[in-house]
């Protein structure tokens, strides 16, 4: 018996060493053109956007600390809730963006030294409609169709909406909920009459296209997105390194909401 449980926990361990190696389920993964150094230390980016993905893998393979440091990069670009707990419980990844509460909740700040180095701005959740304002009223909503994020994580996309058709007495035996991908998917399916309504956030470009007087808030505040550096030893030139790279691609991303970045103390 207790050569079993031996065996188990062998190979419970041995997994947790892997998981580093094994790609996501349905994301992507972007690496670097050539080797910097003959070493194999690989530094691990985990992200949910596929821009900020592409400009992070440029950005990073051209940084000189990184090239100094490390022999690979390798730039995740999760899908789910399950990618972003397999990198981020198991702690395999050197930089990531996520929602606090998803660090918090794994306690990966104190376990793996997970550690906020720049922000984005907390934003609101509404409902969104293209020729009235939405009510939060039973009536109003029995029938509709109604898009949601294909991402139990998310706070304006799913968890702030479906908690609001929870308290209404709304499910999906009274109401069409149909998933997308994308906050950008949800849009285009708005614009496009595949639904009625969606929940998501309203961003400052949403006024060339939607009208702000037909949104509805559900939340006034869902906690930003943060950049967390894997800080196990004082590795300064890396954080601050990571912090220019960040500013960079804030600056270069298309959507306001990202070029909104705070960095944290540390740094000249």
């Amino acid at each position: 018996m207790l050569a079993v449980v031996c065996c188990v926990s062998v190979n419970y361990f041995s997994n947790l060493t892997n998981l580093a190696d094994i790609p996501p389920q349905t994301g992507q993964v972007l690496t670097c053109n050539a080797e910097f150094l003959a070493n194999a230390d690989r530094f691990s980016v985990y992200v949910t956007d596929r821009r900020i993905a592409q400009l992070a893998s440029e950005k990073i393979c051209n940084n000189s600390v990184i090239k100094r440091q490390y022999g690979e990069v390798k730039v995740i670009i999760g899908q789910s809730d399950y990618d972003t707990f397999r990198y981020i419980n198991h702690g395999v990844v050197d930089l990531a963006l996520v929602k606090r509460n998803v660090v918090d909740a794994f306690a990966a700040n104190d376990i793996y030294g997970l550690t906020p180095i720049a922000s984005h701005p907390n934003y609101g959740a509404f409902f969104i409609s293209l020729r009235e304002q939405p009510k939060l009223k039973k009536e109003y909503l029995l029938g509709k169709r109604i898009g949601l994020l294909d991402y139990p994580s998310s706070r304006s996309g799913h968890i702030v909406p479906k908690t609001v058709l929870k308290k209404l007495g709304l499910t999906d035996t009274n109401v069409s909920i149909v998933y997308y991908s994308s906050h950008q998917e949800l849009r285009r399916a708005l614009l496009a009459g595949e639904v009625d309504i969606i929940s998501s956030y309203w961003a400052k470009d949403d006024e060339e296209i939607l009208s702000k007087n037909y949104t509805t808030p559900l939340l006034q505040e869902v906690s930003g997105m943060r950049w967390y550096l894997k800080m196990q030893t004082e590795n300064t030139d890396l954080f601050c390194a990571m912090q220019t790279v960040i500013h960079d691609i804030a600056m270069e991303h298309p959507r306001p909401y990202y070029k909104n970045i705070v960095l944290e103390e540390g740094c000249q």
